[in-house]
């Protein structure tokens, strides 16, 4: 008799779960305070973009031009390194090998071409008793053959050598070591990676990547002075200094991933520096950037605009 009423419980009790789950999903929600507040723009006009810190020699993704397994890895994170250090090794005792018989190789051919010359010296003696102008001949073809022989093996060894050098990859410019993804033993592919064995760059100064709304590229001068807060905390703050201008504007990268980001959007990248010194700023960290403005189109006032920046991504300026 029981089992005539195990429908109308399971119903009354899947009744009861809806409506403690809609009971709770129509609590308030407590929003999330900020880090920090939003900084202050320096400038009566001004031009908000964010930042993006690298090193000055832009991020170096760092690679290889012969595949093997990693022998050895000179440097650690954070390691300052200068032009032509080594960063890495490919396992190379197939190329020394290579070398060596190389080498051998040159061993055997010079004195070939030095018995070559002697036999042609002595033919050349021989001619006023009587030796033939064949003979001479072929002695001098015998020796521009034994030199031909020995330019091949140099050039051999010259190239194995090449390749052996190649095997171990060298810091192309001073700068310090950022990131490192390879380790002896691990197997190190060629091409372009989508996470480089080694990122490095020059980070004194460092340099902020500003991304500008095309709306207002025509507004930054070229030399504009620029302010920067570092994201999450307005206290961190530091004047820049205006280094270029990309020529080409080109697709924003979103760096928040904020649903409500338009995905048309274009930028123009503006590249500032500033010493690191003491300050408390990584490459990769986002940056908020005051830009000052021009506030004139030719000789025309320009309509100023004002919009509120939250701190989390500049996305607007006063125009």
């Amino acid at each position: 008799m029981f089992r005539k009423y195990i429908l109308t419980i399971l119903a009354l009790v899947g009744v009861g779960l809806g409506i403690v789950a809609a009971l709770r999903s129509a609590r308030t929600m407590v929003p999330t305070p900020m880090v920090s507040d939003a900084p202050t723009p320096p400038y009566q006009a001004f031009v908000a973009g964010a930042g993006l810190v690298e090193a000055n020699t832009e991020n170096i993704a760092i690679g290889t031009q012969l595949a093997g397994i990693v022998s050895q890895v000179y440097v650690k994170i954070g390691s300052p390194v200068a032009p032509g250090d080594p960063l890495f090794t490919i396992d190379d005792r197939a190329q020394r090998a290579l070398v060596a018989q190389r080498q051998a190789a040159v061993l055997v051919a010079e004195p070939q071409v030095a018995d070559a010359k002697y036999e042609l010296k002595l033919a050349e003696s021989l001619v006023p008793q009587g030796i033939t102008v064949e003979v001479r001949d072929r002695d001098a073809f015998a020796v521009q053959k034994a030199e031909a022989l020995l330019a091949q093996a140099r050039a051999d060894l010259k190239a194995a050598e090449t390749d052996l050098e190649r095997l171990t990859v060298r810091a192309p410019v001073a700068g310090q070591v950022l990131q490192l993804k390879i380790h002896p033993g691990e197997f190190a592919q060629v091409g372009v990676l989508a996470q480089p064995l080694i990122l490095m760059g020059n980070v004194e100064p460092l340099a902020v990547r500003v991304d500008v709304d095309e709306n207002d590229s025509w507004r930054v001068r070229e030399g504009s002075p620029a302010v920067g807060y570092l994201r999450g905390n307005k206290e961190i703050t530091t004047p820049l200094t205006y280094v270029r201008s990309e020529p080409y504007v080109i697709p924003k990268v979103s760096l928040t991933g904020a649903p409500g980001e338009r995905v048309d959007t274009r930028v123009m990248q503006v590249i500032y520096s500033f010493p690191k010194g003491g300050l408390p700023i990584r490459p990769g960290q986002q940056m908020d950037v005051y830009i000052e403005a021009s506030g004139k189109v030719g000789d025309r006032p320009a309509i100023l605009r004002t919009t509120t920046v939250s701190n989390r991504e500049p996305t607007a300026a006063s125009r």
